[in-house]
């Protein structure tokens, strides 16, 4: 088999949301695949400080920050923080329309007090981002108040309020630079997402690699379950959702694989051969 370009998200695909500690069927999965020539990154909306206990299972790089922080090995190939200005207007335009806000910096991550309380109530069915704050902030993880928030660049808002009418200033003010890339609806009365640079994108960040490692973007793989994983199932060469994923993400994607608690990543690798023969080219 041809050396492959593997790009994993992590919440809801790689482990259960908001957690950090993949299946062992899953990091069997990825060293075999390693071993057979093939390169393992994450691709994911998280920070790089969100993603940092992940990286010690020796992935080959990642796609951070939904495409704003993009590395390989050591290498830094892009870094592209929102300007002082965008992150300025976003969050006074967010306040005014009393949409709770976390904010995401490179080692570090600010949420508004009340993200707790919020996240109380509301839907999660298909809906692994809401779970994954739930349990992130139960667990106390790397979130810190927003008044400690102390003016370092920000990469990405996350974004959660009742009603869709409660960002309509912030759309009007930033929907040139940003999209709102959202889940749930009115009816729930819990929506969430986050605001995604125009510059980049996950699938962007994917491409950056490939070119780094002049590597065929056909000759990719993406795993995924939420829609903020579009770009990238529309980038790879095979895209694949969880069982346990967003219905509309499966019927964009080429497989569905079991899901995420069922050995979904292990068993989907032996399905495409990645845990087979050493790959072709495997010292490129």
């Amino acid at each position: 088999m041809k050396q492959k370009l593997i790009f994993l998200d992590i919440d809801g695909t790689l482990t259960e949301p908001g957690c950090n500690v993949p299946p062992d069927s899953a990091l069997r999965a990825i060293r075999a695949a390693q071993a057979n020539g093939h390169r393992v990154f994450l691709c994911t909306g998280r920070s790089y400080g969100m993603l940092q206990p992940l990286l010690q299972y020796g992935f080959d790089g990642a796609v951070g920050g939904a495409g704003g922080y993009v590395f390989c090995g050591d290498k830094v190939l892009f870094d592209c923080p929102m300007t002082p200005e965008q992150t300025r207007t976003a969050m006074e335009a967010l306040a005014r329309g009393r949409v709770l806000r976390t904010i995401e910096a490179r080692d570090a991550a600010f949420g508004d007090e009340d993200l707790s309380a919020f996240l109380s109530g509301g839907s999660d069915r298909q809906n692994s981002e809401l779970v994954r704050w739930r349990r992130m902030l139960k667990d106390n993880f790397c979130i810190r108040p927003m008044r400690e928030y102390d003016g370092r660049p920000i990469y990405k808002v996350i974004v959660m309020c009742q009603r869709e009418a409660q960002l309509t200033e912030a759309r009007r003010l930033l929907e040139q630079d940003f999209r709102f890339c959202m889940q749930g609806t009115d009816a729930f009365g819990c929506l969430n997402g986050e605001l995604i640079n125009r510059k980049f994108d996950k699938g962007r960040g994917i491409l950056r690699i490939c070119e780094y490692l002049h590597a065929d973007p056909a000759d990719t793989i993406g795993f995924g379950d939420s829609m903020n994983d579009l770009e990238m199932t529309q980038t790879v060469g095979v895209s694949v959702c969880m069982a346990n994923g967003s219905e509309e993400l499966k019927r964009r994607c080429s497989r569905v694989c079991p899901a995420v608690g069922e050995d979904g990543l292990a068993r989907e690798f032996a399905a495409l051969g990645l845990t087979g023969a050493k790959a072709d080219g495997a010292g490129a």
